[in-house]
């Protein structure tokens, strides 16, 4: 697994236990089939909440820069997909 995204400099102000979830986040998203991503987001959206942490529009959005650095056009398509129904999902803020 390719974890240089942890090296990111912009990653220094998230918290240590963000930064260990979204690891475990990188590890499974590694493993888990290309149809299934959207099942391993909810997932783990679902342990963050059981954990009480909750990622800003700013961190989500510099998680996601970073994460999908190294993906095809197709990926982040999937992505920027995965995104919007999250973000309809969370409801008006």
């Amino acid at each position: 697994m390719d974890i240089s995204w942890k090296q990111d400099p912009r990653l220094k102000d998230i918290s240590p236990e963000k930064l260990t979830l979204l690891t475990q986040f990188a590890e499974q998203i590694e493993r888990t089939d290309k149809n299934h991503l959207m099942e391993a987001f909810m997932t783990v959206n679902l342990e963050a909440q059981e954990k009480g942490l909750q990622f800003n529009d700013q961190e989500t959005a510099l998680l996601v820069s970073i994460l999908s650095s190294n993906m095809s056009p197709k990926d982040r398509k999937r992505l920027e997909l995965l995104k919007m129904i999250a973000k309809k999902m969370a409801g008006p803020r």
